[in-house]
């Protein structure tokens, strides 16, 4: 399916409980009830520290050729699109690469600064994938999230290599990631613990 260069990844930070984002998501909070503010101050406090405090997992984390991400990951608009909404990531996002946002609602290409272009896909994650895989060439792919667009790569078999990220504390409730995915044999590849996170990597074994 993939070469060893173009692996297909996952980077996702989620609770221990296994969420990765919590209940009530909106415009102000998107990731919820996250215990924080609900910008993800706790999931992804590891991710302010920076690249000082975790060198290899930002090393590698936007290394891809090509991106794959779910609507909410993209932005709170439901429905169809009835505001020109860029993304999260203000004017010029950290993909600088094509990046494929999963929805049932058609829209134009959105080019951002930096080389970063949004295409919206509306015929399901086989169509992305195989978009993605012709941008990113003999490079990598990285399904970018959320929990929902994850687990459904996982359960297709689509995912070479899943990096968690677990913070030390628990949701209860929310977006999680594995449900609704059949059991998977992993071999674990890596671990490091740091005070605000653990970082695990897995093969995904066929």
């Amino acid at each position: 399916m993939t070469t060893a260069d173009g692996k297909v990844t996952c980077d996702l930070t989620i609770s221990v409980d296994g969420f990765a984002a919590g209940l009530n998501q909106t415009e102000e909070r998107p990731f919820g009830d996250d215990g924080g503010d609900g910008w993800g101050d706790k999931l992804h406090a590891w991710y302010s520290e920076g690249p000082e405090a975790h060198p290899a997992e930002f090393a590698r984390m936007l290394t891809a050729k090509a991106f794959i991400m779910g609507r909410n990951m993209f932005g709170p608009v439901r429905g169809e699109w009835d505001r020109p909404w860029p993304g999260w990531w203000g004017d010029d996002p950290p993909y600088h690469g094509p990046v494929f946002v999963l929805t049932h609602h058609p829209r134009d290409p959105q080019p951002m600064a930096g080389g970063t272009t949004f295409h919206f896909v509306t015929d399901g994650i086989d169509a992305a994938f195989e978009r993605a895989r012709e941008a990113a060439g003999d490079g990598g792919i990285s399904i970018h999230g959320g929990a929902t667009t994850v687990n459904q790569y996982l359960a297709a078999g689509l995912i070479d290599e899943l990096r968690i990220h677990i913070a030390p504390f628990t949701l209860g409730a929310g977006t999680r990631l594995f449900d609704g995915v059949p059991p998977l044999n992993l071999e674990q590849v890596e671990v490091r613990a740091a005070g605000s996170v653990t970082h695990l990597t897995y093969r995904v074994l066929r």
